[in-house]
Order: structure tokens, then C-alpha cells, then sequence
């Protein structure tokens, strides 16, 4: 995870890092056309590791979850039990209070730790979220341009998988911590 910059003049060179990180993985995924978001089928995943899944995402021959485009936030790099995504703080994500909503927070954390955890599973295995524990420690506003959430393996055995993530700005500022515990099951299911 950055530590927290010096200046804003540090900043803004993370912040225009992490633009260009987005463009690039928007730009890549671009190339699959209309149908960039969806959901792949299980026939299109079968035999893939997690890593293996993520990999074909970003090359554009597996769809980009709905979330992603529903809420404004897109996965940036997945691999080796660690996940990040970033986002935009925008007005259609706020609560009535005037800052961005906890669900924001909590699903753009949950993204990001599940899928460090999914990232270490081998062909044959998912996951789902069993526990997501999310402290939010400032408001977010839309007057922060990008926030990055970071997650990471603490821990995946055979049939669980703990991980921890962090919400932070382009300054360094943290704004949210998460851990997360989920299932790891056969898939598809093995019958009995």
C-alpha cells in the first residue's frame, strides 16, 4: 500500500499514476466491445484458476463484473493474493447525509479482499464471503478525485480464506479498513 506522501505535489503524481493505471486497464478491456461487463458462465471459467480468471479479464476475453460499471470502481491488478481496485467518490453513491455511502465503501473493500483470496485458489476452487468487518475512519466526498482499496491474503486454506484491505487516497489518506472471511468450495461441485 503507498504510504502517505510528503507533499501534494507527491499526490498528484499518485494520483496521475493511478490514472494512467486505469486507462490502461480500461483501454485493454475496451477491445471486448459492448459486452465488456457481464457475467461469465461457468463453462467459460471451468478449468481456470483464479489468478487465470483475472488474467483473461483484463485481456478482455472474460466480461468485467456489473458492479464494476454500477457503482465506479474497476479493478486495476490482481494477482499473488492481492487485489487492488480503485474508484471515483461521485454524487450517486451518497447517502442523505452528504457523503459517500458506507455500502460504497464496503463493496469496493469486499472486491478487493475476496478477490486477493480468489487470486491464490488452483482450477476447481471459488469462494464467497462468509464476513466482511468494514471501519470507515473518514468521509469520503466527491471532492476527492480517486481512492484506491487494497487487499490482502492473511491467510487461504482448503476451505477458508482471511484477508485484510484498506481504503486510502492519492495522499495517503486512509479512509476505510476491512477484513473479510470466505468459503473456498469445489466448483462446480462435486456430486455425491
Amino acid at each position: 500500500m503507498n504510504t502517505k506522501p510528503d507533499n501534494a505535489t507527491d499526490a498528484a503524481a499518485v494520483l496521475a499514476q493511478w490514472e494512467a493505471d486505469e486507462a490502461a486497464v480500461r483501454s485493454r478491456i475496451a477491445k471486448a466491445g459492448p459486452a465488456r461487463y457481464g457475467v461469465a458462465t461457468p463453462s467459460d471459467v471451468i478449468g481456470l484458476s483464479g489468478q487465470e480468471i483475472f488474467d483473461a479479464m483484463f485481456a478482455g476475453k472474460l466480461p468485467m463484473p456489473p458492479i464494476s460499471e454500477t457503482l465506479g470502481f474497476i479493478a486495476v491488478e490482481v494477482a499473488n493474493g492481492r487485489a487492488v481496485f480503485q474508484g471515483r467518490p461521485a454524487l450517486p453513491y451518497y447517502n442523505p447525509l452528504g457523503s459517500i455511502h458506507g455500502g460504497w465503501f464496503a463493496t469496493l473493500l469486499d472486491s478487493a479482499v475476496a478477490c486477493a483470496i480468489h487470486s491464490t485458489l488452483p482450477a476447481g476452487r471459488s469462494y464467497t464471503t462468509l464476513e466482511l468487518k468494514t471501519n470507515m475512519v473518514r468521509a469520503l466526498t466527491r471532492d476527492i478525485p480517486l481512492v484506491r482499496a487494497e487487499g490482502k491474503v492473511i491467510q487461504a486454506g482448503r476451505q477458508v480464506g482471511i484477508a485484510e484491505g484498506r481504503i486510502v487516497g492519492p495522499d495517503g489518506t486512509l479512509y476505510a479498513h476491512a477484513t473479510t472471511t470466505c468459503l473456498i468450495f469445489d466448483f462446480p461441485p462435486k456430486k455425491a
